[in-house]
């Protein structure tokens, strides 16, 4: 052991909770645990089952009690132990409480066994750990992983802990892994082996390793890891670059080594792992208080008959002879039977509470989510994605949302990245040609327009598909079968890499620019920093990864990189390039000799690059061997935003082809077929405080320092340079520069793009000396890491040269527009919170109908506190007199990050929010996740509002997480906000069904099912209640126990749950042609305390004639007490059932199926169980008197006339209401049964009548029709 390694090992218990010391297990292989240095830290053993075989049922049980509910019963159920107070045979009081807790434990065992099969499958993986004895890498499990082994990790293998890259095969050091298992992102990361350690020309030796590791103690940050490798020579620093994550795989690399870190629950991937989150519906909420009713009136029922029955024994002057005395022969007072009484009939009445009702609501969810999930206008079929619900016990919270925040980008936007101008030293270029390409491929020229562009279009356009399609000469030479058609029809398929789809790679270059390239030094600096400032990821062996898929074969197979060089071997790129441009019409389609003296190119600026036939030409041959006979032929581009990508193609577009990124250097191919092999000296990356990123590199030629830099412009423009030689010349033009490309940048903000400047900087190597000790110093450093890196970028990002700055298009997703509109008509407030610039966002509020041009707009930017609250003060003393105007105008607000910053503190907050409950819609610009994250907090608390949350990245779930209800959107920013989400979908556009449509559905369904549940046993209960004023209050019950079991587990609980699942008040069409109706659920108008209580007094109603009706009419006769609870019994079922048979408001097969079943499963059920219970509850006895009593005609005009009366006044109640005063919703089902012409009429009219009120307010309200929705 060496010196390094007892050094660290002692020093370990005195690093504190910061930190983590840990050494290599080899010198220790083969001792006992007790010896082994890191034998504190957790094992690669994962466990996420609760139970084991033997802990199950006391465990499940522990769980279970949890829930008052449960125990409530439980109580109740041992309450009926007690003789004294016993109101059945204590065995059959245990039954309905053991049912719902054995079917909850199945329940529960069945997912923990599910868990338990997929840890054992996870646990016993196979994997590479290095043997001391061995001396060799060998097989092992999953669970025998520890921290402090070298485990190694071949291509397409997944990673079985958190190890820290010491070794790849690569020669440059590098590992490329893919987190889709991870975070959902589909692109390759770079890994790199820690600086200075080992390199793939030489063996890795683990024997060798003497170093001791020391990093942060576990945490679940993805991003974030730090540490150094300490020796005796010094320190050398590592961050997340160097940390292979537990669950992700390797790609593209044949094998990768390392020392383990983290194992098992430590790592990063299962700190991750959290739990699905419990949240509380607001209808769960309010359904609480209706339960706390309930006991309210079950205590002053059982108070009652308690009263009653103490009065009742004082009114006798002796003891009668039917009374039971004590086993001492004594009888117990008449209080004290009153207080016995009272417990006896809380367990009479316990049904009172609905026991059920947890389950039944639990299962009507599941059915809403099961219908929610297979409705295919929610299914994606590019992506082949359908929603998802991922939260399954707050569906109804779809239904009652009044504030909606949103992302823009990747939310509101495709987030499909197109290069579409630049400016370069002040001068823009507008790129026109791709201008008219893209309206082509939207489609969104008409014919006339098509034909022009079909006569101009110029080869270079589509020559992807040019590649792509055969045989030889059919493609190329048949005007039929142009590839300009099927361009128009694969711009939109999705790539099997990340965005890299024709629309996002193909680029048009601007023929003035093309021009230019060559006069000044500054455009190959900006198209240098396109294609270097970035990281992109160069994979060459996408073939290997297994989710590529293959490329089609043909015999026509051009590579256009080839086709470039051969012609820059013959001539200038430029005059080529110019050349190109002055091809033929798409009548005579492009095509390439290779046997002619002169050459054409097809295309640049595909995303792939194959072989070329021209390979072997002798002409050219010394051309290729120069300048791409080392590289691959095949280059594929993996961006880790679609920002990158779009810039890389484009600086590709005009010959600066990227070509291959390590660590050490990366290699550009310039116009003229030279290769650059620039070394890397560091990389700055973007954050989003700075706003920006950096690479330093050494230029192969001049050996200068040089520093690209790329980032908004409010990171760029402030650290451009203050002096230089020629002090009044270069700062007069520097200015000018950067005044022009200010106005370009606006131009742009205005237009909707999104905006990125490039700057540039020449470093003396005494200055990268200095820097770099400062910057190897932070790199070193575990606490304050983060800090002490951007205080080092920050020194060197300043005295920068602006080179230009670029405008990328992203475009709105599908009928984002529509989908606002539809929301904002249904009631909800929609807030967009981005990270774009103020203009940029502006100009997409307005294209997505956030803002209107009728709109009054207040913007606010500023810096200052005082200023910030003297605009806000001055925007409330406005409002009133807006308000008072005959034509109230719809307020919007538009504030920038530095602002929001300023608003969100304690004493702006106030005047902030009021604002805010005057606004149409609010769009705030340059917000961080952390300020979107405390908007969404505050209005949810202090306007007591429901709040939903839509984003699609991973700057987006602080905010998904704040909000009531959190939607996902599965884009290209990978599945994190997804998998912190309550419901996924893929398109913006499924929120206006989601919403409008199940979101109503779910929230009226469980709100009529609660109410429904409640009356039920209210109704029902009350049958022994009334009964008990005939008895003496003894607490006898006229019907058999078990038909009271029976009549809850069995006779009425499949009704209401297929009421709560399938109930459909309005069609999805009307709800999504009157988004107006969906304005009830957001002020709970399906679930207000005055329905509940309307219920409960109609519950006491029907009970009260479902008593004395067949009380009064078997009056004065000699039946017994179980023949006179058989028709009470019947009819209380009969009215249950009809009564639900009102509120159903559509009927089905299953409707009528379960309906009618209920009947019928009672009636046999209660003949079997007469025929066959000859003692069941002795001394009574229930033998053959159902059979006797339906052998009565009495007992069918009883239950016939009972049900009529006892419905009567809700029937003609619901009559009255939609003959008097029809609810929107009624009117709207009446309009959904016209004939289709005559409906879809209706609505036009009614939406042009709404319009027309809308903008001329002086026209009567009363002018829209009477009968609207």
């Amino acid at each position: 052991m060496t010196w390094t390694n007892w050094r660290c090992w002692g020093r370990r218990r005195e690093s504190g909770e910061s930190e983590r010391t840990l050494v290599s297990n080899l010198p220790y292989e083969g001792q006992k645990s007790t010896n082994q240095p890191n034998r504190r830290y957790a094992g690669n053993s994962i466990k996420t089952s609760k139970y084991t075989f033997w802990s199950f049922i006391p465990m499940n049980l522990i769980e279970q009690a949890h829930r008052w509910a449960n125990m409530y019963f439980v109580g109740i159920a041992a309450l009926n132990f007690v003789p004294a107070v016993n109101a059945f045979q204590p065995q059959v009081a245990l039954i309905p409480i053991c049912i719902i807790l054995s079917l909850t434990a199945v329940k529960d065992a069945w997912e923990d066994f599910r868990r338990y099969q997929s840890d054992r499958q996870l646990n016993n993986r196979p994997c590479l750990i290095y043997s001391r004895s061995q001396q060799s890498f060998v097989e092992r499990r999953w669970k025998d992983v520890r921290v402090g082994d070298f485990v190694r990790v071949l291509s397409n293998e997944i990673i079985p802990a958190d190890i820290l890259l010491l070794h790849t095969s690569d020669p440059n050091g590098v590992c490329h892994m893919e987190t889709a298992n991870l975070d959902g992102e589909t692109n390759l990361k770079q890994r790199k082996v820690v600086p200075g350690f080992s390199s793939g020309n030489s063996p890795f030796e683990p024997l060798n390793f003497d170093s001791a590791v020391v990093c942060e103690k576990p945490n679940d940050d993805l991003n974030q890891f730090n540490g150094f490798l300490e020796t005796e020579k010094g320190k050398t620093g590592f961050g997340i670059e160097s940390l292979l994550l537990r669950g992700c795989t390797v790609k593209n690399t044949a094998d990768a080594s390392g020392i383990v870190v983290y194992a098992g629950h430590e790592t990063k991937s299962m700190l991750n792992n959290n739990m699905p989150r419990y949240k509380r519906s607001k209808l769960e909420k309010q359904m609480n208080t209706e339960v706390l009713f309930c006991v309210l009136l079950l205590f002053c029922m059982c108070l009652i008959v308690a009263m009653g029955h103490a009065i009742w024994l004082q009114t006798f002057s002796s003891v009668p002879i039917y009374f039971v005395p004590n086993s001492d022969g004594t009888y117990n007072s008449a209080v004290l039977s009153g207080v016995f009484m009272f417990l006896t009939m809380i367990i009479l009445l316990q049904v009172m509470i609905p026991i059920s009702l947890y389950l039944s609501i639990e299962l009507v969810k599941m059915g809403q989510v099961f219908f929610i999930t297979q409705d295919v206008d929610l299914y994606d079929e590019e992506k082949d994605t359908r929603v998802q619900c991922r939260a399954l016990n707050i569906t109804e919270d779809l239904g009652q949302i009044q504030y909606i925040f949103s992302d823009k980008t990747g939310t509101l936007t495709e987030n499909k990245m197109v290069f579409r101008r630049c400016t370069i030293m002040g001068t823009e270029y507008p790129h026109d040609d791709g201008t008219v390409r893209l309206a082509f491929l939207a489609g969104e020229l008409d014919a006339d327009e098509e034909v022009i562009y079909q006569q101009n279009r110029r080869p270079p356009l589509f020559s992807l598909e040019e590649d792509q399609d055969g045989p030889a000469g059919a493609s190329a030479h048949s005007p039929g079968n142009s590839s300009l058609h099927r361009s128009r029809v694969t711009a939109g398929v999705p790539s099997s890499l990340a965005f890299s789809s024709p629309l996002e790679t193909e680029v048009i270059p601007d023929q003035t620019l093309l021009q230019l390239m060559e006069e000044e030094e500054a455009y190959l600096d900006f198209f240098l920093a396109m294609a270097i400032c970035n990281t992109v990821v160069v994979s060459t062996e996408t073939a290997r990864r297994q989710r590529a898929k293959e490329r089609r074969n043909s015999a026509l197979s051009w590579n256009p990189l080839e086709c470039l060089e051969i012609l820059f071997g013959r001539g200038s790129c430029f005059e080529r390039l110019k050349n190109i441009t002055r091809r033929g019409s798409l009548a005579e389609p492009f095509h390439v000799d290779l046997k002619d003296t002169t050459y054409d190119v097809p295309t640049f600026s595909g995303s792939t690059e194959g072989p070329s036939e021209a390979e072997n030409t002798p002409s050219n041959h010394r051309t290729l061997q120069e300048s791409s006979s080392a590289w691959p032929e095949e280059v594929c581009y993996e961006a880790q935003s679609p920002d990158e990508a779009a810039l890389v193609h484009a600086a590709k577009a005009y010959g600066f082809t990227l070509l291959e990124r390590t660590p050490e250097h990366v290699t550009v191919r310039l116009p003229q077929g030279k290769v650059l092999k620039f070394k890397v000296l560091d990389v700055l990356t973007f954050d989003s405080f700075r706003r920006r990123m950096s690479i330093i590199v050494r230029h192969p030629h001049s050996k200068e320092i040089i520093m690209y830099t790329k980032g908004a412009d409010s990171g760029i423009m402030e650290r451009l340079q203050s002096s230089f030689e020629d002090r009044k010349r270069v700062k007069s033009r520097s200015r000018d520069i950067a005044h022009k490309t200010q106005k370009d940048l606006d131009m742009y903000a205005k237009d909707g793009l999104r905006t990125l400047c490039f700057a540039k900087k020449v470093v003396s190597e005494q200055a990268y000396m200095d820097w770099q000790v400062k910057r190897q110093e932070a790199m070193s450093a575990i606490s304050r890491k983060e800090e002490l890196l951007m205080d080092t970028a920050a020194d060197m990002e300043n005295n920068l040269t602006l080179l230009g700055a670029t405008g990328i298009e992203d475009r709105l997703q599908e009928n984002v527009p529509e989908t606002i509109q539809a929301l904002r008509e249904a009631g909800i407030q929609v807030w967009v919170l981005t990270g774009d610039k103020l203009e940029t966002a502006v100009n997409i509020a307005y294209s997505c109908k956030l803002l209107d041009q009728r709109d009054l707009v207040f913007t606010f930017s500023t810096e200052n506190k005082e200023v910030c609250r003297t605009m806000l003060n001055g925007a409330l003393e406005e409002m009133p007199r807006y308000r008072s105007m005959e034509k109230e105008p719809s307020i919007g607000l538009v504030i920038d990050g530095r602002t929001l910053s300023l608003l969100l503190d304690d004493d702006l907050q106030t005047q902030f929010v009021q604002l805010c409950t005057y606004s149409r819609s609010v769009l705030c610009c340059r917000a961080t996740p952390l300020q979107k994250s405390r908007i969404v907090t505050l209005l949810r608390q202090r306007l007591k509002v429901m709040t939903l949350a839509i984003g699609d990245g991973a700057n987006d779930v602080n905010m998904i997480q704040a909000a009531d209800v959190g939607v996902g959107i599965s884009g290209q920013e990978g599945m994190q906000a997804v998998m912190a989400s309550d419901f996924a979908i893929s398109r913006f556009k499924h929120l206006k069904k989601l919403l409008l449509v199940h979101g109503h559905w779910c929230y009226t369904r469980l709100a009529n099912m609660i109410i429904y549940f409640f009356y039920k046993n209210v109704a029902y209960v009350n049958l022994l209640f009334w009964y008990q004023f005939f008895c003496g209050f003894s607490g006898t019950a006229m019907i058999d126990y078990w038909f009271m079991i029976f009549f809850n587990l069995i006779f009425t609980s499949t009704p209401p749950i297929m009421f709560g699942i399938m109930d459909r008040e309005v069609s999805a069409y009307m709800l999504l042609q009157l988004p107006e109706l969906y304005k009830r659920g957001q002020h709970a108008g399906g679930y207000r305390r005055s329905t509940f209580w309307i219920a409960i007094l109609d519950a006491f109603y029907q009970s009260l004639v479902c008593f004395f009706v067949p009380y009064w009419t078997y009056s004065g006769s000699d039946i017994d007490i179980f023949t006179l609870g058989i028709p009470m019994n019947t009819v209380s079922l009969f009215t249950i059932i009809l009564h639900l048979a009102i509120e159903i408001k559509s009927w089905t097969v299953v409707h009528w199926v379960i309906m009618v079943g209920s009947v019928v499963v009672y009636f046999v059920v209660s003949l079997v169980f007469s025929a066959l219970c000859v003692s069941c509850n002795p001394p009574s006895d229930p033998y053959w008197l159902v059979q006797e009593q339906m052998a009565d005609p009495m007992f069918y005009l009883v239950c016939i006339l009972t049900t009529v009366v006892a419905l009567l006044p809700r029937y003609t109640l619901h009559a009255l209401r939609g003959t008097l005063v029809p609810s929107n919703h009624l009117k709207a089902r009446e309009i959904d049964r016209l004939p289709s012409h005559h409906r879809d009429l209706w609505l036009r009219e009614y939406r042009s009548l709404k319009e027309l009120c809308a903008s001329y307010p002086n026209i009567s309200a009363s002018a829209v029709p009477q009968d609207t929705a």
